[in-house]
């Protein structure tokens, strides 16, 4: 009689041993479980905090308001546009760095004297420039090196200056280039420009024909810095979009507005002051966004003896342009 006692006491320990194993194995789960389940936590919170975000945004813009921080329009952007790796791309590498900074300095002192709005200094850096070679990947664009975006940055906080990172995709997209940047576009003096001229939607090589940006290109880049300003509570960006031809931007109507981003319809070409300001009339006025600009050049615009337009005689333009580019 003592065996079906024995075999109960077995039978209740393998019931013990199991149990206790399914307790381990229940807590080791929810333990493997946790940190996945905390990260899924905080990306819903940073999705629900961008979307009320948004939200306020909409309602600050049906107010017809601008949000705290923004630099446009009650301030006027003053730029050094280029590369310091190149002479020939503009004026922020054609000289040492103290020496364009002081022409810079000379360049804002001037306009501040062409009517009374406070004017910010900038340097309009191309981040990702379009190539005559395709490349390893196709994509006829290369981006500079870390360490020169990163220099240039150094350059604007040194100086109490906005930075403005351009991109030029050639056979690239906005999609693919500007996640690349955005550990330089979460700073808050830091803001974008984008341009159309070398975006190659035709699969042409870059500098064969003009380029064009979408509404839709456009709408992407703005949504993109949008996020970022309210996932890092940063002030308003600028965005910044190249144009000296109407099939440069297309479908601009469809262009949305958002008052975390506000956007420059910046009028990029070169020539003779009546040249620029018909293209100005054409391009920026009659297809108004938000903001316009208006770029100099400094040696193009000198050509076959022409003159430099004077910052009161572009500030007079109608709408006035609220960011001048040097080039």
């Amino acid at each position: 009689m003592l065996y079906p006692i024995r075999l109960a006491f077995r039978f209740a320990a393998l019931v013990l041993v199991v149990s206790s194993t399914l307790l381990v194995l229940g807590f080791t789960s929810c333990e493997a479980t946790r940190p996945q389940a905390s990260a899924a936590l905080i990306a819903i919170s940073k999705q629900d905090a961008i979307r009320r975000d948004s939200l306020r945004a909409d309602s600050v813009a049906r107010a017809g308001g601008r949000l705290s921080g923004a630099i446009l329009p009650a301030e006027r952007i003053v730029a050094f546009y280029g590369n310091p790796l190149h002479k020939a791309m503009g004026v922020l590498g054609q000289y040492p760095k103290d020496e364009m900074l002081r022409r810079l300095r000379l360049q804002v002192a001037d306009w501040q004297k062409a009517d009374s709005l406070p004017v910010r200094p900038a340097l309009h850096l191309i981040a990702v420039i379009a190539q005559r070679d395709s490349g390893d990947d196709g994509k006829y664009r290369m981006a500079l090196p870390d360490t020169t975006i990163q220099r240039v940055i150094k350059w604007g906080q040194e100086q109490n200056t906005l930075v403005f990172l351009d991109v030029q995709v050639g056979l690239s997209d906005l999609q693919h280039e500007l996640p690349k940047l955005e550990k330089y576009l979460r700073l808050p003096y830091v803001h974008l420009g984008i341009d159309p001229e070398f975006s190659m939607k035709s699969g042409r090589r870059p500098g064969t024909e003009v380029g064009e940006f979408d509404a839709q290109d456009i709408n992407y880049a703005r949504w993109f810095l949008a996020r970022l300003v309210s996932e890092y509570q940063l002030p308003p960006k600028v965005l910044v979009v190249h144009r000296f031809r109407q099939d440069m931007v297309t479908n601009y109507q469809n262009i949305k507005l958002d008052p975390r981003v506000q956007i420059v319809m910046h009028m990029d070409g070169w020539g003779t002051p009546n040249i620029k300001r018909s293209s100005y009339r054409k391009f920026i006025k009659q297809e108004p966004v938000e903001y316009t600009g208006f770029k100099i050049f400094f040696k193009n615009d000198r050509r076959s003896n022409s003159r430099l337009m004077t910052s009161r005689e572009v500030s007079t333009l109608t709408p006035s342009p609220l960011y001048i580019q040097y080039q």
